[in-house]
C-alpha cells in the first residue's frame, strides 16, 4: 500500500532563481513537480519527505537553463494483488460499481458482488439485499480485495471484489436516519 522510496529526477531551473535560495527554489519546485503524480512504476507519490542530494548543476547551451540532478525520499501508495482496502461508492450501475481508495478508482464487477445481493434502479441506483438489510449505494464505504491491477505509464487501474468474508460494506450513509 503505502511504501517509502528513493527516486532520482533531473530538475530544470530558470537562471533567474540562481542566488542565496537556490535550494529551496528547488525543492519546492521538485514538490510542485511530484507531490500528486502517478508512475506506473512507482505509483502515485503522495509526499517528498526528504531531499537527500542535489548534484551539480549542468548549463544547458542556447538556454541559460541548468539542469540539477536530485535525489529525494518520498511516501508512494501502489495497490497491489490480494490487498484490502476501504473505499469509497462512487458511481453504482448494473455492471457493478466503481469505488474509490485515495487516488485508485477500483471497479467492482455485479459477478463479484454476494449472489444475495441485487441491483435496484432508480434515483439512487443500488445493490441491496433481499431483506434490505444492507445497502450498496453511492458514498458507501466498503472494504474490498484488489483482484486485479493495470499499470499505466500515468494511471493505476484496479478490479475488486467483495464476495469474501469479512468484505462489504463497513458504513451505509441511507442507514442513517
Amino acid at each position: 500500500m503505502f511504501f517509502h522510496i528513493t527516486l532520482e529526477r533531473n530538475m530544470q531551473l530558470h537562471p533567474r532563481h540562481f542566488g542565496p535560495h537556490l535550494r529551496e527554489k528547488l525543492v519546492a519546485k521538485l514538490m510542485k513537480d511530484v507531490e500528486g503524480t502517478c508512475s506506473g512504476r512507482h505509483g502515485f507519490v503522495v509526499a517528498i519527505t526528504n531531499v537527500e542530494d542535489i548534484g551539480k548543476g549542468l548549463i544547458r547551451e542556447g538556454t541559460g537553463f541548468v539542469t540539477f540532478p536530485v535525489k529525494y525520499q518520498c511516501v508512494a501508495f501502489r495497490p497491489f494483488k490480494g490487498e484490502i482496502l476501504e473505499a469509497v461508492v462512487t458511481m453504482v450501475n448494473k455492471m457493478g460499481f466503481f469505488a474509490e481508495a485515495g487516488p485508485v478508482q477500483i471497479f467492482v464487477s455485479n459477478h463479484l458482488i454476494p449472489d444475495d445481493m441485487e441491483f435496484q434502479s432508480g434515483d439512487m441506483p443500488n445493490y441491496t439485499t433481499s431483506d434490505g438489510s444492507v445497502k450498496i449505494q453511492k458514498d458507501s464505504e466498503v472494504r474490498l480485495k484488489i483482484i486485479g491491477t493495470r499499470v499505466d505509464a500515468t494511471e493505476i487501474f484496479c478490479i475488486g471484489t467483495i464476495k469474501d468474508d469479512f468484505l462489504g460494506v463497513i458504513n451505509d450513509p441511507g442507514a442513517a436516519s
